[in-house]
């Protein structure tokens, strides 16, 4: 098993999502439809659009790659990291299984214990989250820009205090996610705009969908990750926005969170 998928097949299980995620690649491969996979899991397509785009976030190369014009809602079909993932996840089930009923039998409580200790597993409420390596650090008397290649020649850059960047060990090559509230994410059809916002991710617009306060904005970034933006309907509408519109969002350094595995 590569590092890679051991980091993909264990933040699965951690957030609980062994068998949503999973099946879902598994019907993406027989169906070959977004759409009917996830009916076929009693799924919405909504959630379905999102477990695809977080997992391959979460990759150093598309899990699932999309067709557009679909029949039933649009074509699709893993790749074969995508399978090799499902392998190497069943593969691990099985082993992870073995393990915990060994322990059950010589630990005292371990069931108890167990889910505790998974209670400190990570949990968040931001809608973006990408899994990178550090690339440089500029060190500062009281923050410092830690630039993350997020891979696709995309980066993020987060601005963290010295004592953040002691406590999380940060170095060149380290890997670390980085969270972003899709909140924080600014859209503009400007990408010559100057402004002080340290990021600025540039592709097209996927999908919106439209709420009754807030529009949600899914970015197709250039380099193949994806980034979820939450903005009014006001502004949606302002700017026009609709699928394969050119895009740049621009994100603070300051409003990167960033974080490492245990």
């Amino acid at each position: 098993m590569t590092e890679r998928h051991a980091d993909i097949t264990s933040a699965l299980f951690s957030r609980g999502r062994k068998y949503d995620h999973m099946a879902l690649l598994e019907q993406i491969d027989v169906t070959g439809s977004i759409r009917a996979a996830a009916s076929a899991l009693g799924m919405s397509y909504k959630t379905a659009w999102d477990a695809i785009e977080a997992i391959n976030n979460m990759a150093d190369s598309p899990l699932v790659e999309r067709r557009k014009g679909g029949r039933d809602g649009g074509g699709a079909r893993l790749t074969a990291h995508g399978r090799r993932l499902i392998t190497t996840f069943h593969q691990l089930d099985q082993e992870r299984a073995r393990v915990l009923h060994q322990l059950n039998e010589v630990i005292d409580d371990f069931d108890a214990y167990y889910q505790l200790i998974r209670r400190f597993d990570l949990k968040t409420s931001a809608r973006n989250q990408f899994l990178g390596k550090v690339k440089t650090i500029k060190q500062g008397e009281i923050s410092n820009e830690v630039i993350l290649d997020i891979g696709g020649d995309d980066e993020i850059v987060a601005n963290i205090t010295s004592d953040s960047l002691e406590h999380l060990k940060l170095k060149q090559g380290t890997e670390a996610y980085a969270m972003i509230k899709a909140s924080w994410v600014i859209l503009t059809l400007d990408h010559q705009l100057k402004t002080s916002a340290r990021n600025k991710l540039t592709g097209k617009v996927a999908r919106c969908h439209e709420g009754a306060i807030n529009t949600e904005v899914i970015i197709e970034l250039n380099g193949g990750k994806t980034l979820a933006a939450t903005i009014t309907n006001d502004s949606a509408n302002e700017l026009q926005l609709k699928p394969e519109t050119p895009v740049t969002a621009l994100i603070k350094a300051s409003n990167v969170i960033l974080a490492v595995a245990n």
